[in-house]
């Protein structure tokens, strides 16, 4: 079969990595699902999950037994590793279940149980899918394994917070909000909460349908930390949507106090990292060339 990447990954790859990256990784793209298929066990190829995801290839494929299965492939940087550690601690509770690890050989592979890759919480209605999204992340929110290698919420966030501060150098505009999330994060940090695992990059899109359970996690980018850093990119989701009704910031405010209030995570602590999260991914994607969602999240931020 061809091993033609979605448009949409393409994209992101370049904004992420860059093009010339990018494109060293997609021209060994095709070797490289050959040898992830060749390491399996009998595993026939039956397409590419489209539109697929911004972060790796998702491949259709079939086990020796006849189940279906999903081969997905990452560029080295994409912590494809951490992720395996995460699901595989997990194993299945409230996530996408690993099936195989393709071997040393075939670095950023992974074998997956298939889900319904096109149907996510997304497909439903906004406080359904909400409802949903918080009973499904509560299953994840479990003690790390010992020796587990994944950094905390204030190493990622440390790290996080150089280019917010390049963001506002560059840009003095941007300075206030910048400041503000920045005052909030290392207040979060000084007096930091529980230490569990956390998915990292929790949305509703990263919910889909399954076959074993209605609803099953995927693409964590692991971290331990505080529920409440968890849960602040979900309080962002269908941003567009609230950014085109008018009463777009008073919905904002009321999913803070109602997602704290539902999984019991301090209210403060949720609109802290609420604010520092949709700061940093506003000045990441301004910085990534993405300059409508950068104004969407920094225009969210600004409500809170």
């Amino acid at each position: 079969m061809g091993w033609e990447p979605p448009q949409r990954l393409v994209r992101a790859l370049g904004e992420m990595y860059g093009d010339e990256a990018t494109a060293d990784w997609l021209d060994g793209l095709p070797a490289l699902a050959g040898r992830a298929l060749a390491a399996g066990d009998g595993l026939t190829a039956e397409r590419v999950a489209a539109p697929g995801g911004r972060s790796s290839m998702v491949v259709l494929v079939r086990r020796a037994d006849g189940t279906g299965a999903a081969l997905k492939i990452a560029p080295p940087a994409a912590g494809i590793e951490q992720e395996r550690a995460a699901l595989e601690h997990w194993n299945g509770w409230g996530t996408v279940r690993v099936l195989d690890a393709p071997g040393p050989d075939v670095p950023g592979a992974l074998l997956l149980e298939r889900l319904h890759h096109e149907v996510s919480l997304r497909s439903l209605p906004e406080a359904k899918a909400l409802l949903e999204a918080a009973g499904t992340v509560r299953r994840l929110w479990v003690e790390p394994p010992a020796g587990h290698p994944f950094e905390s919420v204030a190493e990622r966030t440390g790290r996080q917070s150089a280019g917010m501060r390049a963001a506002a150098e560059a840009d003095p505009e941007l300075a206030p909000l910048v400041d503000a999330a920045l005052a909030a994060r290392a207040e979060l940090i000084e007096a930091p909460g529980e230490l569990i695992l956390l998915h990292g990059n929790f949305r509703q899109s990263k919910v889909l349908a399954g076959e074993r359970a209605p609803w099953l996690t995927v693409g964590p980018e692991p971290v331990v930390g505080e529920r409440a850093y968890d849960l602040a990119r979900l309080v962002r989701d269908r941003v567009e949507d609230l950014i085109a009704a008018s009463g777009g910031p008073a919905t904002a405010r009321r999913r803070v106090k109602r997602l704290a209030e539902s999984l019991e995570v301090e209210q403060a602590r949720l609109h802290g990292w609420t604010l520092f999260r949709a700061v940093e991914s506003g000045t990441r994607a301004l910085a990534e060339g993405r300059r409508q969602m950068g104004e969407v999240n920094l225009e969210f931020a600004g409500w809170l």
